[in-house]
Parts: C-alpha cells; sequence; structure tokens
C-alpha cells in the first residue's frame, strides 16, 4: 500500500505505552542543531580530532596515514561522550585511526564475507533466504575503525533512481522475499524524502511483509530520531523493525535513550546489536551493564558478533575462547532474553553461525 501521512499519537498497548513524564521530554530543545546540521560538521580532520579531545601530538601522524585508507568520521554528539585526554577510553577506540591499521595480516581481507559474490544487482546484497538487504547509503554518520566495510564498493552500490527502479524490479520478482533491510552505510543518513520515495516503492509490494533498519544514528546523532522520521516509519503497512549498533554503555545518555523511547512510542520494534572488541567491551561485567541500560530504554540485546575479519582491524579481535567465556558469564548473571547470541558471519553461510 503506498505511504500516507502519519501523526505522532500515544500508543494504547500498556506494553508499549510511554509513560507520559518521558513523553512530554522526548522533543529536541529549539536550541540544539538539526541533525542534518550536525552531519555536516562532522569531526573530519585527525587534527581537530587531536585537538579536541587533547590526544598525545605523537601519534598525530600515524592517525593521518591511516585516514588515507579509511576516512575519519566522528559527529559531535558521539565526541562529546569522550573522555578527553584517555587513549583508553572506550569511544574513542573505536573511532582513533592508528597506525595498527596499516599491519599486513593474511587473515584479514578486503571482503571476508564475500558481498561481492552475493551483489546481483546495484545497490542489492542477497544472501539469505527470505530476505534482502539495500545499500542504501554510501555514507555512515561515523566510521568505526573495525566496520566490516569499510572497503565495500559504494560507488557501484549507489544507484541513480532511476536504476533503484530496475534494482526494486529484482525484489519484484522473486516472491520469497518477505523482508527488506535496509542497510549501506547507514539508511538514516538519507533525507526523510529520499527515504519516503524508497519505501513507497517497497511498500506496494504484496510479498514484502517486513521492513529492517540497520543504523547507528540513534546512537551517534540521536536527534536523527524525529518527528518526521518517525512519521515516515509509522506510515508504513509492513512490521518496521529498527537494529541499532551500540557497544557499550558509555554511549547511551539522556539523548540516546530518548531517541529509543521515541521509536518505541510509534511501536517499531528496537533491537541492538554489539561486536565484540578488545580492550573496549571484551568484559562480561561492560557487557552486562549495556544490556540492562538497553531494555530500560526499551531495546532487546540481539546479536554479540565477533568481528568480521576486514583489512586493517586486526587489533581489535578477540580470541574466541575469550568470546565463550564472556558470553557464558552473560548466561550466567541475566535472564535469558537480556543475553545477545554469540554469532559469526561466515561466507557462504545461510544464516549467521551460532557460536557454541
Amino acid at each position: 500500500m503506498p505511504l500516507s501521512p502519519a501523526k505522532l499519537t500515544v500508543s494504547d498497548d500498556p506494553m508499549t505505552a510511554t509513560p507520559p513524564t518521558i513523553i512530554a521530554s522526548l522533543s529536541n530543545t529549539s536550541d540544539e542543531p538539526s541533525w542534518q546540521e550536525q552531519l555536516n560538521t562532522l569531526i573530519s580532520s585527525p587534527s581537530e580530532l587531536f585537538d579536541l579531545l587533547r590526544l598525545p601530538s605523537e601519534l598525530l601522524t600515524a592517525a593521518e596515514e591511516a585516514t588515507k585508507l579509511f576516512p575519519l568520521r566522528v559527529p559531535r554528539p558521539y565526541l562529546s561522550r569522550i573522555k578527553k585526554a584517555d587513549l583508553n577510553d572506550p569511544l574513542l577506540k573505536q573511532v582513533l585511526p592508528l597506525g595498527l591499521e596499516q599491519e599486513v595480516n593474511n587473515a584479514f581481507t578486503n571482503d571476508p564475507l564475500g558481498e561481492k559474490e552475493s551483489n546481483p544487482v546495484r545497490g542489492i546484497i542477497h544472501k539469505y533466504h527470505g530476505r534482502v538487504l539495500l545499500v542504501s547509503s554510501p555514507q555512515c554518520a561515523i566510521n568505526c575503525r573495525y566496520c566490516f566495510r569499510r572497503t565495500f564498493d559504494y560507488h557501484n552500490n549507489t544507484p541513480s533512481r532511476r536504476e533503484w527502479l530496475e534494482s526494486l524490479d529484482y525484489l519484484v520478482n522473486d516472491t520469497s522475499i518477505e523482508e527488506v533491510i535496509f542497510s549501506g552505510g547507514d539508511p538514516f543518513t538519507l533525507s526523510d524524502a529520499q527515504l519516503r520515495w524508497l519505501l513507497e516503492q517497497i511498500s506496494n509490494i504484496p510479498h514484502v511483509k517486513r521492513i529492517r533498519f540497520h543504523t547507528r544514528l540513534p546512537i551517534v546523532v540521536p536527534s536523527r530520531v524525529s518527528e518526521q522520521l518517525l512519521n515516515v516509519l509509522s506510515a508504513l503497512g509492513q512490521k518496521v523493525v529498527v537494529v541499532v549498533h551500540c557497544n557499550h554503555p558509555q554511549e547511551i545518555d539522556e539523548h540516546v535513550q530518548h531517541a529509543f523511547l521515541k521509536l518505541r512510542h510509534v511501536n517499531i520494534t528496537v533491537l541492538n546489536q554489539a561486536v565484540l572488541l578488545k580492550s573496549v567491551n571484551d568484559s562480561a561485567t561492560t557487557l552486562i551493564e549495556l544490556n540492562k541500560q538497553l531494555f530500560q530504554c526499551g531495546v532487546l540485546p540481539y546479536y554479540l558478533h565477533l568481528m568480521d575479519k576486514v583489512t586493517g582491524t586486526a587489533h581489535f579481535q578477540v580470541p574466541e575462547v575469550v568470546a565463550k567465556k564472556i558470553h557464558t558469564e552473560l548466561l550466567a548473571a541475566l535472564p535469558g532474553y537480556l543475553v545477545p547470541k554469540l554469532v559469526r558471519e561466515e561466507r557462504g553461510a545461510h544464516s549467521k553461525t551460532l557460536v557454541q
């Protein structure tokens, strides 16, 4: 069915309704920069990052070299949660370019998941039965240094509107596809108008029952979860799922909490997938706190990923034996619904692989 305007309304479902005291505080403050302005003022210069966070100057040259391989992008709302002059800050470690990224490790490759083999038409990755991924945006608001698509061919996977219509024929012609996953890049970097147009095309495909978004914007630029975006998403006839990517409890401040609650307020299912990263979140204590905080905001832990072995990221790898020990500790400390599945993604596999 075509999209139609929908206004934000209070849920009648007592299991999903947001308390009135929270609803009153969900809007962005009038003096806060818009999410578009925040995307336009990203930190992209290593020297600016070093100045703002008072980082050791002797690391700057290596950081500048690393950004030639993979650009630096850090939104200012995320930057504000990083402790200054602390190289061990878990948020800084996720965005700081390092000389280690230039080290060669033959186990780490440019396309560890074989996505080129599952890229039948521009803008579409089809690996798993019943669902396809749309590379709906070629960029993110933040460049995580462990990103598994840091070498992805976005140039050949950024269709024009005419080319998108051709690509979307692929969805129309495969009636086994029940779920469309918006990814990228980050789909929420698209304007509301661009997002609405793509959704209009997909909402008219009768066999598509669910639409999923993989996004880090509610974490790194929480003002992106605007009333306009919520109206676009809540107008869909299909069930909407938003999978956010939060790795550490320090990433969750009041603004992020509000972004999560606003998504839940319009009955969107919100899940979290985290990546297990050395010296960032490779402890049961950290992950226990993360999953508790997420659930308080209506977000259900979904996946805990072993890192994909992409070139330049070996320094983030956590040994599998350590990952299993951490996951066992989570099982002992938390109810089952707060324990994400420990998984890895494997080239050619028909689904995520559970790490037993």
